[in-house]
């Protein structure tokens, strides 16, 4: 029954991961595929440049909502349970690892959306929602990091790349002193993290090339 429940959240989470509103937003206010456009990628940054500020913004909020309740799922509803139920396993069934591990079929949902033929989008924003119920001081950090390199590299992509790399030593940091093995979180933080570079690995060559686009202005190689 137990292993049965934990399943159950998964494929939870792995369908709400996979309504993909960077699709959906571009598709209702430009009658487009966010796909077909600009990078291809079904994300944020890409429907920005594709459809406009307010279908990108209504991207971010609604995919951070989606990482939000399917931690929340994982964390009240089934883990909880469990952890209520099972009293003698509740070292293996404690709620945060209940969230964690929902966050990550989330963002595979995300990422391979079984509505849209697995082309998905790079999961940053769904993290952000993932990590606002886990711990709101590692969420906090991170978006201070995002900030900070957005306004001195003007790229989103290395903003992200590098608030992700954060997340596993924040909560190796605010976690350690809960009374859990914090190297659970850690590593089910570390597999987010590495979903997330996965995504960004063109990313990633442009960047080493210079040739990564800035969301406002002209990278170096244009000037």
């Amino acid at each position: 029954m137990d292993i049965m429940l934990v399943v159950i959240a998964a494929l939870q989470a792995y369908v709400l991961g996979s309504i993909n509103f960077a699709v959906i937003f571009t598709n209702l206010f430009t009658k487009k595929d966010v796909r077909d456009f600009g990078s291809g990628n079904a994300g944020m940054t890409n429907v920005l440049r594709v459809a406009g500020p307010l279908p990108g913004i209504l991207t971010f909020l609604c995919d951070a909502a989606k990482g939000a309740v399917a931690c929340f799922i994982g964390r009240y509803v089934i883990f909880d349970y469990l952890v209520k139920n099972y009293p003698d396993r509740a070292d293996f069934y404690l709620p945060i690892y209940g969230a964690l591990f929902c966050g990550v079929f989330c963002m595979l949902g995300h990422v391979f959306p079984a509505f849209f033929q697995l082309k998905g989008g790079k999961a940053v924003a769904v993290s952000v929602g993932i990590f606002a119920i886990v711990d709101w001081r590692c969420i906090s950090v991170a978006l201070g990091i995002f900030v900070i390199v957005l306004l001195i590299s003007r790229i989103i992509s290395i903003s992200s790349l590098i608030a992700t790399a954060s997340m596993p030593v924040c909560i190796a940091l605010f976690q350690r002193n809960t009374g859990e093995k914090v190297w659970v979180s850690v590593l089910l933080t570390l597999v987010m993290a590495l979903i997330i570079y996965l995504k960004h690995i063109e990313n990633i060559k442009r960047l080493l090339k210079g040739e990564e686009k800035p969301i406002f202005g002209k990278n170096k190689k244009e000037k």
